[in-house]
C-alpha cells in the first residue's frame, strides 16, 4: 500500500488589506474551506486561467 502524499507547502507571510481579508474569509466560510485553503485555491485558478491565455496567444501567434 503506498502512502497517501499531499503537495509540498511552504508556510509564506502577506500582507493584505483588511477588506480583502474580510471578503476572503466570507467566500472561504461558503466554499467550506479555510482562509489559506481558499487562497491557494483562488492563486491556483488565476494562475491557470494566465497560462491558459499565454498558450491561446502562442497558438494565434502559429496561425499567423
Amino acid at each position: 500500500m503506498s502512502p497517501v502524499t499531499s503537495p509540498l507547502k511552504e508556510k509564506v507571510s502577506i500582507t493584505l488589506d483588511s477588506d480583502v481579508v474580510d471578503k476572503i474569509t466570507q467566500y472561504a466560510r461558503m466554499d467550506g474551506r479555510n482562509f489559506s485553503q481558499y487562497i491557494n485555491f483562488v492563486l491556483m485558478r488565476h494562475i491557470c486561467a494566465v497560462e491558459k491565455r499565454q498558450n491561446e496567444k502562442k497558438a494565434l501567434s502559429a496561425l499567423r
